[in-house]
């Protein structure tokens, strides 16, 4: 199936190069003069290599079929993350690259979105908010409520996030994984 150029969104697979390439990012590019393109940067799905290609708008490429897996993260050790099939209950290692800087979100029994090509995994979506434990923020000031200013704590994967005055030690906030932003209490 081919895809246009413009159509292309981070995370979609695609064949480029006699090769399965992610898209890690897109930029609609538009000149006061002549044609607009699309500035893409490519992850290939093997080897991790990334490269910046410009195509045309109306290009075509052709898609990759992903095999998405809805997986439950299970614990970090030195090389990666451990997650398990949740219809199989195998258990899969990826390595922590995939996730990035991301793996300060990682709770225990938390569902990730994990992409595949030829059973190698390539991609891992994280969901859009999680439930973490603050275990180091300051005591909250009395008489300090006439102003809303945050303060910083720090979560059970490591996150740093600044939260409203009245989070204390041990209690459990929503976190947005695609911002860092404190979202509720939870």
């Amino acid at each position: 199936m081919s895809v246009r150029a413009i159509s292309l969104r981070r995370g979609m697979g695609v064949l480029f190069r006699d090769n399965v390439w992610v898209v890690f990012s897109t930029e609609h590019v538009v000149k006061g003069k002549g044609a607009s393109y699309m500035q893409i940067e490519l992850k290939n799905a093997k080897t991790g290599q990334l490269i910046k290609e410009r195509f045309r708008v109306n290009e075509t490429l052709e898609s990759a079929v992903f095999d998405r897996k809805s997986m439950e993260y299970l614990y970090s050790d030195g090389g990666g993350h451990v997650v398990m099939d949740v219809e199989s209950y195998e258990q899969v290692h990826l390595p922590a690259e995939l996730i990035g800087d991301k793996s300060v979100y990682l709770a225990p029994n938390i569902q990730l979105e994990v992409a595949f090509v030829e059973g190698e995994p390539i991609s891992v979506e994280l969901p859009n908010t999680v439930e973490l434990k603050v275990v180091e923020t300051a005591p909250q000031m009395k008489g300090a409520t006439a102003t809303a200013q945050l303060k910083d704590a720090v979560c059970e994967g490591g996150a740093r996030i600044k939260v409203p005055p009245f989070v204390e030690n041990g209690q459990v906030v929503k976190v947005d994984t695609r911002s860092g932003e404190y979202l509720g209490r939870a």
